[in-house]
């Protein structure tokens, strides 16, 4: 975790990518196309914690359907900015068998940990399982097409960057920002 001070220069030396006002219309383009396809039924909702928390807590008022609510957390980078061996803090609990389920997230980055959670959620007997992510990090057309999963709903595109604000952290800071971030020169 860095001190105040070392949290203040990351934010400083930041690049603003994405405004707040842009962030929110991303989230709402999501609820949009959600509430257009879920009107008719009663899912699910599976929040990916940490990083999905802001994401979730503004998507979810603008949602006009039904839905269950639970929480999963998996993690392949803790406060590290390269990822690792998934761990598992809150598996997904038994109340999916016969559902639909949505999973949200704050971002598909390399995919391991959403298709990790997707293939659990599948094996617990789901009817449908959709991954609506706040933002995809752009590799590339190769790199992309490698990637385990595609999300269903997409909020924006972030290049490739170490990307912070909205939920996503830099070595524990800054989720709590309204806007888009990256940090200078990665």
């Amino acid at each position: 975790m860095p001190t105040l001070a070392e949290a203040n220069a990351i934010l400083n030396d930041g690049d603003l990518l994405f405004s707040a006002a842009e962030v929110a219309a991303a989230t709402s383009r999501v609820a949009t196309k959600l509430n257009r396809d879920y009107h008719d039924k009663y899912p699910l909702i599976l929040s990916v914690m940490g990083g999905a928390v802001v994401f979730t807590g503004h998507l979810l008022s603008q949602l006009e359907f039904p839905l269950d609510f639970d929480i999963v957390q998996a993690s392949r980078y803790g406060n590290a900015k390269v990822g690792s061996e998934l761990t598992w803090r809150v598996a997904p609990r038994d109340n999916i068998q016969g559902r639909h389920v949505i999973i949200l997230d704050d971002i598909l980055d390399e995919g391991v940990t959403l298709a990790a959670i997707v293939d659990l959620v599948k094996k617990q007997g789901a009817i449908s399982v959709t991954c609506a992510v706040f933002c995809v990090k752009d590799y590339g057309a190769e790199i992309n097409a490698k990637k385990p999963l595609v999300a269903d709903y997409v909020g924006i595109t972030v290049p490739n960057r170490f990307v912070f604000g909205y939920g996503m952290d830099v070595s524990g800071a800054w989720r709590n920002l309204p806007a888009i971030y990256a940090m200078k020169g990665k």
